[in-house]
């Protein structure tokens, strides 16, 4: 199945203005014509618990609006807060990079 994505970044650092604009980059998203939306950790090193908080929020938007969310380019020290916590039976992680507005070939659950 091919679906159209909306790519956000999430944040490098965690103040209360990145996880406020992370919020916003997520609700466009979410409200788009996408079809999948796609939080990339690509530029974040650790991740905290505020962050994994920010995360399951906008997890509960995009299931509510029916979108799925998927994680991609996680490194192995987020990928263990994920596991330790249990949330990597929550997220879908993809490895393969994917480019905004690029269709996303994903299988269903």
């Amino acid at each position: 199945m091919e679906l159209s994505t909306r790519t956000i970044q999430f944040p490098e650092t965690l103040d209360d203005a990145a996880i406020a604009q992370f919020h916003e980059h997520a609700e466009l998203a979410i409200h788009s014509d996408a079809a999948v939306v796609l939080v990339d950790f690509a530029n974040v090193e650790f991740m905290s618990s505020p962050g994994l908080m920010a995360l399951v929020i906008v997890f509960k938007r995009s299931r509510e609006a029916n979108k799925p969310m998927l994680l991609r380019s996680i490194n192995e020290r987020v990928r263990m807060l994920l596991e330790l916590t249990g949330m990597e039976e929550v997220f879908e992680i993809i490895e393969s990079s994917v480019e905004e507005s690029e269709p996303l070939l994903i299988a269903s659950r």
